[in-house]
């Protein structure tokens, strides 16, 4: 299990939804899309789109401080993250052309709180021009499932508090706000 933030160890065991390959179909107007767990193969696709997502972000005072080595960076991070089986890195393709992605992770609680632990989405991203599609929400059905088959009973995120359209998006699937991050600079 991973605490928010950390990155963990061997993985220490599996779930059906891990090893599946196609796990979603969402059929639009511009052709099907299919949402499926990454693999090692995946590892540049996953660097393209979820570097794409903090460039959008470059005004954020908390997503916009890219390094400069961000995509090497990534690489190493990503590959732990696909490799970790207490998390699932999804793939949304149309027409086997990735437009977009989220991870999910089996994350510990507070030990004073309850649940002990809970599902946890970072890095959801759909490329522009599929947005409004229901890409997003194909994605998290995926992330839901993969978190039921493991007992969780809750979900969260964290989003860009300045972005009005994700926090309408995040609202339309049944988040809610319930606490703010502030930050100040030292």
């Amino acid at each position: 299990m991973r605490e928010h933030g950390s990155v963990s160890g061997p993985a220490r065991r599996s779930t059906p939804l891990r090893k599946s390959g196609v796990v979603r179909r969402l059929d639009t107007a511009t052709g099907a899309v299919t949402v499926r767990v990454a693999q090692g193969a995946d590892l540049e696709t996953l660097v393209r789109l979820r570097v794409a997502l903090l460039r959008e972000h470059a005004d954020s005072p908390i997503y916009g401080r890219l390094r400069r080595d961000v995509e090497d960076r990534a690489r190493l991070l990503f590959t732990q993250q696909i490799a970790d089986a207490d998390e699932a890195c999804l793939i949304a393709e149309r027409d086997d052309t990735a437009i977009g992605c989220l991870r999910v992770s089996e994350t510990r609680g507070s030990p004073l709180l309850l649940p002990a632990r809970y599902g946890y989405v970072a890095s959801a991203y759909v490329v522009p021009e599929a947005r409004g599609e229901g890409v997003l929400r194909t994605l998290v059905d995926h992330a839901l499932s993969w978190c039921r088959s493991r007992g969780l009973v809750e979900i969260r995120l964290h989003s860009d508090a300045t972005n009005g359209v994700a926090a309408a998006a995040w609202e339309a699937l049944g988040f809610t706000v319930v606490e703010l991050l502030r930050h100040r600079i030292l």
